[in-house]
């Protein structure tokens, strides 16, 4: 696994450095492209920042009638379910921000079929980066979290997803929960210009010793798999998170 890991004390600090760079992978996507793409991660952690993101001083650090936002997995929910990724999104930071709202791409959560919503946010992709045959959609940040079980986004222990190589965009069943999940699949997030792990708490300690410091075990530790090809890979955590790291 590679990749930079920054360490720091308190949760507040570790949603901080994350709203700090944030705002700085837009500013240089604008300067680039004009137009910032970004994955958003569901979770308690990325709620916190988004949260944050809502308020000053960031809140006015970013132009955000250019972002571009998108979902790195969802439940197979309503939008208005209190499971909905998105609905979280939302609540904390999209309704909060002049965001323009044609540049909202939601997972279809609530379709009854969950292999087709995965198709149709594939379509979506290949629509909004115009990608040519064979060209795949590059995210300027891919925000993820970490689950106690070592998953990220919905790449999930024991799933075949964890080593898809030709759809970006999949939905497997996951029997921890009796539930299919729209996710991203590694085609994709191995792509993006950042990825941004955000880790905090004890219940991931061993997970993350795992991910980080432990032997190549993608079926059992999902996140191994994420490792961007071109792109940075930062790991933010907390004490608690990296109590059990032995290289930081």
């Amino acid at each position: 696994m590679t990749g930079t890991i920054h360490k720091v004390s308190q949760p507040q600090q570790l949603f901080e450095i994350a709203a700090k760079n944030f705002c700085q992978i837009t500013e240089d996507a604008l300067s680039r492209t004009r137009r910032m793409t970004v994955a958003l991660a569901g979770g308690s952690t990325p709620k916190a920042l988004y949260t944050l993101l809502a308020t000053d001083p960031y809140r006015t650090m970013v132009d955000w009638s250019k972002i571009h936002v998108f979902w790195g997995d969802e439940r197979h929910v309503p939008p208005d379910h209190q499971d909905s990724n998105y609905r979280m999104a939302h609540e904390s930071l999209l309704s909060q921000v002049p965001i323009v709202a044609s540049h909202v791409y939601r997972i279809q959560g609530e379709w009854p079929h969950a292999s087709e919503a995965a198709q149709d946010y594939e379509d979506t992709l290949r629509k909004v980066f115009s990608l040519t045959s064979g060209a795949l959609p590059c995210f300027d940040l891919i925000l993820l979290g970490m689950g106690p079980d070592g998953h990220t986004a919905s790449l999930f222990p024991g799933t075949d997803v964890v080593h898809e190589s030709l759809k970006w965009v999949a939905a497997p069943w996951v029997e921890k929960f009796q539930t299919h999940r729209v996710t991203l699949t590694p085609v994709v997030l191995n792509q993006a210009r950042h990825v941004m792990f955000m880790v905090s708490g004890e219940d991931k300690a061993a997970a993350l010793h795992e991910v980080l410091e432990g032997h190549s075990q993608a079926d059992l530790y999902p996140s191994q798999v994420v490792n961007p090809e071109a792109g940075e890979l930062l790991w933010l955590v907390d004490d608690k998170a990296a109590s059990l790291l032995q290289n930081t």
